[in-house]
């Protein structure tokens, strides 16, 4: 193993050896079908995971919606008020900055990359897209973000995403943008859902959530997990280390980060469908919003997502704002990850020739 710094920039740079790649270029967006055949292919050639083929996040170009008049918008009054109190406790926070500590807005930023590495590099890349494996120890810290991040459990979290992906930008997508920005943003958490996105979301296939007991383990204890780590945890620690005031550690590392890590990954369902180009499929709203990309963690290269959700990067330019994936390269080389899926560069430049919306440039 390398023992320097230089040997590791050296090995993480040639880490993607292991990675799998796809060797053909999706035409138009891979149906269940082509992506099914396409990955039996590799099983007859020996060189595939032993798990089954991900088929659910990929979008299903046979999907109608229904005709007649839309269903009554139903508030859910909880989630409204329960909204409008953090946002408001989070902005009476920002008036709390000049009090705190460097320590403690040290703190809030841990706290912040912690969590928000829960969504990126957890329920989103692991287990929503199956893009990379990651070992037991890896799959418990990201579960313990994933609550910290306090977002829903990770089983809901990727059953939901998996039906975004798979029903994009119609009534079955739980954030349809084509409802407003809005809506996109965190509109679809103060409704009831569209009875097609509960419909469509009870037929995914989701045994690999199911038998992974790290899923189900926190899906048991989500409420108390996220009482643990996304209050007490970030409010306790500077109060206890070094003698913070509880209202400054409630209000800043506790409100304030959870309101700001909330509101980026909203970012990526509303601003990265509305604004920015879309260099590698114009069929679908998902754009490259670099600003999400950088506030996100690497999330808001979101047009070549939609485009390859497989892809354990999300975007063909590596660490370039993208804290995310040197996140799972530095796991790969620590052994605690393994199995990136990545795309070569001819299908990433052959699809956007194809489908892109002629803004394509590499490098």
């Amino acid at each position: 193993m390398p023992a320097n710094a230089a040997h590791l920039s050296s090995f993480i740079s040639s880490h993607r050896i292991p990675c799998i790649s796809c060797p053909r270029d999706p035409f138009i967006k891979m149906s269940e079908t082509e992506t099914t055949t396409h990955h039996a292919s590799k099983q007859q050639n020996g060189d595939s995971m032993a798990e089954p083929p991900m088929t659910e996040d990929v979008f299903d170009d046979t999907y109608k919606e229904k005709g007649g008049p839309k269903p009554p918008n139903i508030l859910v009054w909880r989630n409204i008020i329960l909204m409008s109190f953090l946002h408001i406790g989070a902005l009476y926070g920002l008036t709390h900055i000049p009090s705190a500590s460097v320590l403690t807005l040290s703190w809030t930023v841990v706290c912040y990359i912690i969590s928000g590495l829960g969504i990126t590099a957890g329920v989103h890349r692991l287990w929503s897209h199956r893009s990379y494996k990651a070992s037991f120890p890896l799959r418990v810290f990201l579960a313990f973000a994933n609550s910290m991040a306090f977002q829903n459990d990770i089983y809901e979290w990727a059953r939901d995403h998996r039906v975004h992906h798979k029903y994009s930008e119609t009534d079955a997508d739980p954030h349809n943008v084509k409802r407003g920005f809005f809506f996109a943003h965190v509109g679809w958490l103060l409704v009831r859902k569209h009875p097609e996105v509960t419909a469509k979301g009870q037929k995914l296939e989701l045994s690999d959530l199911k038998a992974d007991k790290v899923v189900m383990f926190q899906r048991r204890y989500y409420k108390l997990s996220v009482v643990t780590t996304c209050f007490l945890l970030p409010t306790l620690v500077p109060w206890f280390f070094w003698g913070e005031s509880l209202a400054v550690a409630f209000l800043i590392p506790g409100l304030m980060r959870y309101a700001l890590v909330l509101n980026v990954t909203w970012l990526v369902n509303s601003a990265a469908h509305i604004w920015g180009n879309r260099p590698y499929d114009k069929t679908n709203e998902s754009r490259e919003n670099r600003m999400v990309a950088f506030s996100a963690m690497g999330e808001g290269f979101h047009n070549y997502h939609h485009a390859f959700p497989f892809d354990y990067s999300t975007s063909e330019f590596g660490w370039r704002l993208n804290p995310t994936t040197a996140f799972i390269d530095l796991m790969c080389f620590l052994g605690l990850a393994k199995d990136c899926k990545t795309v070569s560069s001819e299908t990433v430049i052959a699809h956007a020739k194809r489908l892109g919306d002629g803004s394509y440039k590499t490098g």
